[in-house]
């Protein structure tokens, strides 16, 4: 892959494919809305961040430095709420899930963020930020807070792509106080038994929106490159971003490129808390690991919606399957360091190359995740085919296969285990497996069988092809 080979990726904000070009020479600024910590995450956050993970791998893979925040929305109303419920500090609750949210992070290989910012941590810029949009005339107080007048800002609803007076019904918080219905809060003024802090304009909290332009004007100044969110964030979060942060530095545009991610449903309605039809992350990493989740989220394009189903996820399991079989076949070759190249071995090599290809070709083109996964595992089954007829492979080849399955996984995020389990244990597995031959040659099948479903039990899967026995460890589930 060259540097800075050409990427495209379709623009929420001109709603177009665009060729990727970042404000300032190889260095990218990306920020992704993160979680509000009130619960744990669910796996339609973990499409989020799953995909921007590989967003980020991939910006990085082609040469350009990444400063890359996920925030951390730790003050909110249903914090608040949910700490009243159960009897404890709004702040105590929202670290108390965020460790969690770590830790499903972790737990699903997402390594890529720079920073993972809390809102509570950038009140000082909270307050430079509002105290600058009154005295542009941007905002104005209330008795309930303070309110940005969106009829100050022309742009407002571009992003949407919809008339403002179409939007007010959405989401918009009522307020006989406010000027215009669609006005939102940059700060709303709360009784002092509630959690909050002192400001200019009477105790309170921060408006949601306020937040994230604090910390991305903080660490990028008045522009960067990359804004990603899920798709129902378009309205009126972002949008609210924009109107923010234009106002107050005065340019234009705040986000070079806004990426958003389709909707994971179920039973074709949002996967969300308040509807109570969630999956959490720790539910299917219990039942299924990281590989089999983040192949299933990524093997559909990243703006299309996800109708979520445990049958769909229970099949990506097997295709993830035919995964480890290809790893562990290829390491149990005999690796040739000299000789001819047979022509299964010149064909092995035409289709890895040609899986390279077709894989740079789709995540070059809107990040196609889904167009790559198919070219990891047109690799997956050359692999297959090879090792069902050979048990020797000649160096070249070797690493040509083994150096392109390692540059997909790190892009993709796949972590496959290596079957060995040390010398003396391969050794072992060896000596069974041919015992178990010999046992067929026999035709003791009783015995045969047996052997090979304690095998089985202790995780280690025996497969028989023209090209002799095979096995697997199997990861637990």
């Amino acid at each position: 892959m060259s540097m800075f080979a050409e990427l495209k990726i379709y623009n929420t904000r001109t709603r177009s494919l665009e060729v990727f070009k970042p404000l300032n020479g190889n260095r990218v600024f990306m920020f992704v809305c993160g979680p509000t910590v009130y619960d744990y995450s669910h796996i339609g956050h973990a499409r989020v961040f799953v995909f921007f993970d590989v967003v980020a791998r991939w910006l990085r893979r082609l040469g350009y430095s990444l400063f890359y925040i996920v925030n951390i929305t730790d003050v909110d109303d249903k914090i608040v709420g949910r700490a009243v419920e159960e009897g404890t500090h709004p702040l105590d609750l929202a670290r108390k899930y965020e460790k969690f949210f770590l830790e499903d992070m972790v737990s699903l290989n997402v390594i890529s963020p720079n920073l993972y910012a809390r809102a509570s941590d950038y009140l000082r810029e909270i307050f430079e930020q509002i105290e600058m949009l009154l005295s542009k005339n941007h905002a104005y107080v209330t008795p309930t807070g303070v309110y940005f007048d969106i009829t100050t800002f022309s742009d407002y609803g571009k992003l949407s792509g919809r008339d403002p007076k179409e939007l007010i019904v959405h989401r918009i918080e009522p307020d006989p106080t406010k000027r215009n219905p669609g006005d939102f809060a940059l700060w709303r003024v709360r009784p002092k038994h509630e959690f909050g802090w002192d400001s200019p304009w009477g105790y309170g909290r921060p408006g949601w929106h306020i937040e994230d332009t604090a910390i991305t004007i903080r660490h990028f100044g008045p522009q960067y490159d990359i804004h990603g969110g899920a798709v129902e964030l378009i309205f009126p979060h972002h949008e609210a971003e924009i109107a923010q942060a234009e106002s107050f530095t005065g340019i234009k545009p705040f986000v070079n490129f806004w990426i958003h991610v389709g909707l994971l449903t179920v039973g074709g309605e949002k996967m969300s808390k308040s509807l109570g039809n969630y999956v959490t992350i720790r539910e299917a990493l219990n039942k299924y690991g990281a590989n089999t989740l983040r192949l299933y989220l990524l093997q559909t394009h990243y703006r299309s919606p996800i109708d979520f189903t445990w049958d769909a996820l229970e099949s990506t399991h097997k295709t993830f399957s035919r995964i480890e079989v290809a790893h562990s076949r290829l390491e149990q070759l005999e690796v040739r360091g000299d000789g001819g190249v047979s022509d299964d071995e010149i064909e092995l090599r035409k289709k890895t190359e040609r899986a390279r290809e077709k894989f740079d070709e789709s995540m070059n083109n809107d990040l196609n995740t889904a167009e790559a996964v198919a070219s990891y595992l047109d690799l997956v089954s050359a692999i297959n085919e090879y090792t069902n007829k050979r048990s020797d492979i000649d160096k070249v080849t070797y690493e040509l296969v083994i150096n392109t399955l390692n540059y997909m996984n790190s892009v993709l995020g796949f972590v496959v285990r290596p079957s060995s389990m040390g010398e003396l244990a391969e050794a072992l597995i060896r000596l069974l497996v041919d015992v178990r031959s010999e046992l067929r040659k026999r035709k003791i099948w009783e015995l045969s069988d047996k052997l090979r479903e304690d095998l089985r039990r202790l995780g280690i899967e025996l497969q028989d092809t023209p090209s002799g026995t095979k096995w697997v460890v199997r990861v637990k589930r």
